[in-house]
């Protein structure tokens, strides 16, 4: 006998099933499943068939063990610029089948793309007949087509929203078989290979569904969505509410509760009658003068109880959470409720280690935001792709405010506005993503997706014009883009890279700039893009936390090849040393952001790492959110937080003979003025003894930045010696630090007959060696065992493989601060500003020859994907013979400021000391190699294709 079935396509998307008191039925168990690789599956209507093998969802096929090992053909999800490691001989151990060690991100243990069935049997129970059943999906993988028995339901394909087949029929009671495929091929929709919603690069092209699975059942006559319009000025909160059908020939109310989730303040219920002829109806609440409102600073949420009924029963019952916010925009400010705030912000790639897809637990999420939150963050934008409902509900939570984006990077595969599938699709899909998660307060912000290729202009002006008229809740930027996009006019707000970056290439590091002059003349809010993306060296104990399906094969290849190089047990060091320059220029970035009055906020490319790409450690934090050890969030937010002191100082480095001048103001985003705080500053030296302090202006701070608090204004010359000292500013319980350096001004030449100093180790110095003589060789501007090595006092952006080896090729410096040679010239054991004047642009030394346990006084920390022993600091016994050689330019006929001065001084005074005994000795023949004109070996991407 056939069932005839009526398939009603809901027009709304449930998001979880804590919105519906209406009965449940979890699928969340072993289901049985077949992969179909030849995608032949429909044609040969395997919906008909019974499977045998068995899995568990939700979950993942490689969750589950299933799919193929890569090897060397397998055909990823991404773009891949430099392919040294598929042809470069010294990879060829790493490219073992059964053992790949792949570079590029993060290795699956197994891997299928195509399509996959997945097949249950579920059991309908005798109340449920004849009422509407929904198959809910909450976070497939990606295009899905279900079946129940025979009967096709039809299709979805969305990437950031659940998938729910809807069916309003006379299904009997009893078991029924639900077949569900489930394909994450590439087919007629691309996307874009890069976009974080699918590639390989950081979440996986995986196949499977995650999340809540269930069918859910409702009356025929039912509610299916509620879209809640807050209005703060208003004081009001007014309510669209959908219903299933038209009411017909009977009576039928709507009763309305609201409660607050974490105050006390709510509302009783109210009821509304239900029209005949509407089944689509608003209503206006009254939340009265006491209502709460929802921001970073008080994240007040509401809880909205939604009663359909009739005369004598409940029909349906939905809760949806919301706040009372108006997120705003104000000239070149976003504001919340009418305070004017500032985004201090990370961007979300979907980086999750042990799974890959994003977690659809809201524990996990505000594990994630409380992290955030303790770095100073209360913003977070999600690259090219959507998170589940938990990410929102724990957002809302913790008061943080996202920038949402469509799940594309419409560009390497796909072009946008050229009538692709995609056109259609992202019209679509951020309907979608806007019906979904639009009740959530934290949800604010919203982007197509990043830079996109093609004829995009026109296309993200209609989608700007279409979804700011369609919920205007929201504020939109039609993409974040880098600078060479266009911009695409009629955006509320930008977000775009020019206002980033450190100038030290060119110019010594200062706390004077900002970046008013890169905002490109726009009136409206202007968000830093993708900001910072300073690396720091890998961390290899992370390696035992990838315990999931995502394999840290990428730091044991580079963990690897450091040892072979002889350098394995300089690992942590390299990722302490290099970390602290790291974080320093995360510090001056994010404060010359905080000084530019014209800027809304920043988004960091990443707060954690980036795990693919070429491996981009960008991160303070790794993949897993986990502090690696050279910064606290609690440093961190010193100078990333409401409210931060700035100095505004002209340099770092002094002469006993000068005047220190600073400027003081505070950026103060804390939505209220601040009184009363006292402010003072303090100069302090190593031993932390404060050797000067004043008080600064007590004067009432406005909400925004560039408050002034007054100058400071100090002379150095009680200074005797060469120092560190540590300037502090500090208000009320808000402090914020800096280092600086003095030195002794001495203009006097110094002759130290005792030591023989050249420019190259030519017959004089060695005979003078083999003497037992003493010997300083400068080799500045004469290595060429090393020049092919790009070095700036700034570390490696991004990463080296990704840009194709673009310099700078280092990430710091690795320094034996103890060293006796350093006791005029105050060091910690990384690179700080004092440093720059000594190694920016400067050559270094491949110590490639130099035996493997050979360490130089300063070792520049080169790319983990070369791994090459640099110096540019040795000394070593050479025949009788001491000697150092120092591939800086510290000739005094150069006129080098005082650093390099001082660190001439210290050098020459060491090497006059007793304690000037070289542990190593090195053959001239050894050292000699470094000045050698020859053919070496260069790097080679193998391909021609940039980024």
């Amino acid at each position: 006998m056939s069932i005839r079935i009526l398939i009603i396509w809901s027009v709304f998307i449930l998001s979880c099933k804590s919105k519906t008191s209406n009965p449940t039925i979890s699928l969340s168990d072993n289901w049985e499943y077949r992969l179909d690789s030849a995608n032949v599956g429909i044609e040969k209507k395997w919906f008909l068939e019974k499977f045998d093998k068995t899995l568990q969802l939700p979950g993942s096929l490689r969750d589950n063990d299933i799919g193929k090992v890569p090897t060397l053909k397998t055909e990823w999800t991404g773009s891949i610029y430099d392919s040294t490691w598929f042809f470069n001989p010294t990879m060829k151990k790493y490219r073992r089948e059964g053992d790949l060690k792949f570079p590029f991100w993060l290795t699956p243990t197994k891997r299928y793309v195509g399509a996959a069935w997945y097949q249950k049997e579920v059991d309908i129970p005798e109340d449920w007949e004849n009422k509407s059943i929904s198959l809910f999906l909450e976070r497939p993988h990606w295009q899905t087509k279900v079946w129940i028995d025979t009967l096709f339901l039809g299709n979805e394909n969305s990437l950031s929203t659940p998938h729910v087949f809807t069916i309003n029929s006379k299904l009997k009671p009893g078991k029924h078989l639900v077949t569900i495929q489930v394909d994450n091929a590439i087919r007629d929709l691309d996307v874009g290979i890069n976009s974080h919603s699918i590639s390989d690069h950081t979440q996986g092209n995986w196949n499977g569904v995650v999340g809540d699975i269930y069918l859910a059942v409702t009356n025929k006559f039912h509610i299916n969505s509620v879209k809640i319009i807050p209005s703060v000025k208003e004081s009001k909160v007014s309510a669209k509410i959908s219903l299933s059908e038209k009411l017909l020939n009977r009576q039928a109310k709507l009763s309305i509760k609201i409660e607050g989730v974490n105050h006390k303040h709510s509302i009783e219920s109210q009821d509304f009658e239900i029209v005949n002829s509407e089944n689509d109806m608003t209503v206006a609440i009254p939340m009265g003068k006491a209502f709460k409102t929802w921001s970073e600073f008080n994240p007040n949420l509401y809880k909205m109880t939604v009663t359909l009924q009739d005369e004598n029963d409940v029909l349906d019952v939905k809760n949806e959470i919301f706040g009372m916010r108006d997120f705003g925009i104000k000239e070149k400010k976003f504001t919340i409720n009418g305070t004017p705030i500032f985004l201090r912000g990370t961007t979300d790639c979907s980086v999750f280690p042990k799974t890959g897809y994003p977690p659809t637990n809201e524990k996990e999420w505000a594990r994630i935001f409380k992290i955030c939150k303790s770095f100073g963050l209360n913003h977070m934008r999600f690259h090219s792709y959507c998170p589940p409902e938990a990410a929102f509900l724990a957002a809302d939570k913790a008061g943080i405010y996202l920038q949402v984006e469509g799940p594309s990077w419409a560009k390497y595969s796909v072009t946008l506005g050229d009538g692709k599938p995609i056109d259609n699709y992202l019209m679509d899909e951020t309907k979608r993503i806007i019906d979904t998660y639009g009740n959530h307060p934290s949800f604010c912000m919203m982007a197509y997706g990043n830079e996109p290729s093609g004829h995009y202009v026109g296309y993200l002006e209609n989608w700007v014009d279409h979804f700011r008229t369609y919920d205007p809740q929201r504020v939109f930027t039609g993409a974040s883009t880098g600078r060479s996009w266009a911009i695409i006019e009629n955006s509320d707000f930008i977000v775009r890279s020019p206002p980033r970056g450190l100038e030290w290439k060119r110019t010594q590091p200062e706390s004077v700039f900002d970046y008013r002059d890169k905002t490109e003349n726009q009136n409206r809010p202007y968000v830093t893009f993708e900001m910072g993306q300073w690396c720091a060296f890998p961390n290899f104990k992370e390696i035992e936390k990838y315990t999931g399906v995502l394999k840290a094969k990428n730091f044991e290849l580079f963990k690897e090849d450091l040892a072979d190089n002889g350098m394995g047990d300089q690992a942590h060091d390299f990722l302490m040393a290099s970390g602290k320059l790291q974080a320093s220029c995360y510090k001056q970035e994010i404060e010359a952001t905080l000084r530019t009055p014209n800027l809304a906020g920043f988004q960091l490319l990443g707060l954690n790492d980036f795990s693919g790409q070429g491996t981009a450690l960008v991160g303070v934090l790794d993949a897993f959110w986990d502090e690696k050890g050279y910064i606290s969030a609690e440093e961190f937010k010193a100078f990333n937080n409401q409210v931060v002191p700035l100095l505004r100082l002209p340099k770092f480095t002094f002469s006993t003979t000068e005047l220190l001048t600073a400027s003081v103001e505070v950026a103060n985003f804390s939505g209220t003025e601040l009184t009363e705080l006292k402010p003072q500053w303090q100069l302090s030296n190593e031993e932390h003894t404060i050797i000067k302090s004043g008080f600064l202006d007590n004067n009432a701070i406005p909400i925004g930045n560039g408050n002034p608090i007054g100058n400071i204004n100090l002379p150095l010359n009680f200074i005797r010696k060469a120092e560190k000292l540590t300037l502090k500013v500090t208000l009320g319980s808000y402090s914020n630090q800096w280092n600086i350096w003095v030195y002794p001004e001495d203009n006097s030449k110094i002759r130290i007959p005792e030591v023989y100093i050249c420019n190259e180790l030519d017959q004089k110095a060695i005979d003078k060696l083999k003497n037992g003589e003493k010997v300083l060789l400068l080799a500045s501007g004469n290595i060429e065992n090393g020049k092919d090595v790009v070095q700036y006092f700034t570390p490696v952006f991004w990463n080296t493989s990704w840009f194709k080896m673009r310099p700078p090729h280092t990430t710091g410096l690795l320094i034996k601060d103890k060293h006796p040679v350093f006791k005029n010239f105050p060091t910690d054991y990384y690179s700080d500003f004092q440093w720059w004047e000594i190694v920016n642009n400067q050559q270094v030394m491949n110590l490639e020859n130099f035996p493997s346990n050979f360490r130089p006084i300063v070792q520049p920390i080169d790319t983990w994907f070369l791994n090459r022993k640099l110096g540019m600091l040795f000394e070593a016994n050479v025949h009788k013979g001491k000697l150092i050689v120092c591939s800086v330019n510290l000739n005094e006929k150069s006129k080098k400021g005082i650093v390099s001065q001082q660190l001439y001084k210290s050098i020459l005074q060491y090497m006059t000391s007793d304690a000037f005994k070289p542990k190593d000795a090195i053959s001239t023949e050894v050292i000699q190699e470094l000045f050698e004109k020859k053919n070496r070996k260069v790097w080679n991407s193998y391909t021609k294709e940039n980024p």
